[in-house]
């Protein structure tokens, strides 16, 4: 592990010498994620992409891309576009990106079950802006707003993200 890498501890995520609190899926931590159980899966993944709200947010980072109105997260295992960004309208089920609450302001995107998805393992595994402190997400990664910007704002494409197994 480097200083460089964002590694989930008992106390938070450490990255570049700071240790921020942060949330994780109601489902806990698994060494075997599915779709829908709600756990944060373990193991090292990377950072793929940076997504921002534009009308809320300036872009945190230059090779962030705009949330637009008709961007969504597909969440359908039967979709042959499963674990990928699409965009409305859309027919299977899918995540809006574009929320009326600020919790997708600011997406970084992780490579888990990405980019060739394997239905029921599990899609988008995002790390966003957490409701309240402690609060679980479905499977996500949240902090506190400034210290979401704050990481966004120094992390690199292909950052790994270290989720010890449990």
């Amino acid at each position: 592990m480097t200083p460089g890498d964002l590694v989930l501890t008992p106390r938070g995520a450490r990255f570049m010498g700071r240790v921020f609190p942060c949330s994780i899926g109601k489902g806990g931590l698994s060494n075997a994620k599915r779709e829908g159980d709600g756990a944060t899966p373990t193991g090292t993944h990377r950072i793929v992409g940076m997504l921002y709200r534009p009308d809320r947010i300036s872009p945190p980072a230059g090779w962030a891309q705009p949330i637009g109105p008709w961007d969504l997260w597909s969440d359908d295992m039967s979709d042959d576009k499963y674990n990928s960004l699409v965009t409305a309208p859309y027919e299977c089920s899918h995540e809006r990106l574009r929320r009326a609450d600020p919790l997708y302001d600011l997406v970084l995107i992780t490579n888990w079950n990405w980019p060739n998805a394997v239905p029921g393992s599990g899609s988008a595994i995002f790390i966003h802006q957490w409701r309240r402190p402690g609060y679980p997400t479905e499977g996500c990664i949240a902090f506190r707003r400034d210290h979401l910007h704050w990481i966004a704002r120094h992390i690199i494409p292909g950052t790994r993200l270290i989720i010890p197994e449990v």
